[in-house]
């Protein structure tokens, strides 16, 4: 349970190698902190600094695919941890060619969206039973409005961002709330070698952004915070409008 100061005791990690949610949980770290938990595919890989040494850090394996796995990931991290703070949703693939490729599109949704939804409702019936924790969601601007360029990816993000506002209304009144993060392009390992696009920021600044969210428990935070302006027009801009934004 958080402290007296709203210092997350217990952090989770789905997708433990990102260096977003790495980053978010070097910002929440503070004297409180006791667990760090880093669920990932090749988890024996992971590896996290910054935080201090008597922080135990539990390595565990998740697939984002493993559906039916989901719930009872959460369920044994809750009973060896205890109370789940912060959970950090993290996990994600870009595609490549999924425009047209339709296996590869059905597998980028599976990871992105449906995964997203199976592991959220595991987290959501946890901490709920416990009266208090937040999900971190990380979203994308891409799926606010998708674009040619990589329309499947930002047709996967907006059913996960759909999901994760839906979810935080259906949490209301129990203690427990979401965290929909709405970053622009980051620089990080996912995007290395692709041309920035305006905007453009490092995996600390989502970080800072998410740690201001949590105090300030909002719903919804955009990274930098100007986009939610640019967004707000671009959104309904005209589609040749948006198409020529998107060369």
């Amino acid at each position: 349970m958080n402290n007296a100061l709203n210092q997350p005791q217990t952090i989770v990690v789905l997708g433990g190698g990102s260096e977003i949610a790495q980053a978010i949980v070097r910002a929440l770290a503070s004297p409180a902190l006791r667990v760090v938990v880093l669920a990932a595919r090749a988890p024996e890989s992971v590896e996290i600094d910054g935080v201090a040494d008597g922080v135990v850090v539990d390595r565990v394996t998740f697939d984002a695919t493993d559906h039916e796995g989901h719930a009872a990931l959460i369920d044994a991290l809750a009973a060896r941890h205890g109370d789940l703070d912060v959970v950090v949703q993290a996990f994600g693939q870009l595609g490549t060619s999924v425009g047209e490729d339709p296996a590869e599109a059905a597998r980028l949704i599976d990871v992105n969206t449906t995964g997203a939804v199976s592991s959220g409702l595991g987290v959501a019936a946890q901490l709920r039973r416990q009266g208090h924790g937040a999900l971190v969601v990380l979203s994308s601007v891409a799926g606010v409005r998708t674009r040619a360029s990589n329309f499947v990816y930002g047709a996967s993000k907006a059913g996960q961002d759909a999901f994760a506002t839906g979810l935080g209304h259906a949490l209301h009144g129990s203690g427990a709330r979401v965290l929909t993060v709405r970053p622009g392009f980051v620089r990080s390992q996912m995007t290395e070698g692709m041309p920035e696009a305006p905007f453009s920021v490092d995996p600390d600044d989502v970080a800072a952004a998410v740690a201001k969210g949590l105090v300030r428990r909002q719903p919804v935070v955009w990274v930098p915070g100007l986009l939610r302006f640019v967004f707000g027009v671009l959104r309904y801009a005209p589609g040749f409008v948006w198409r020529k934004i998107d060369r």
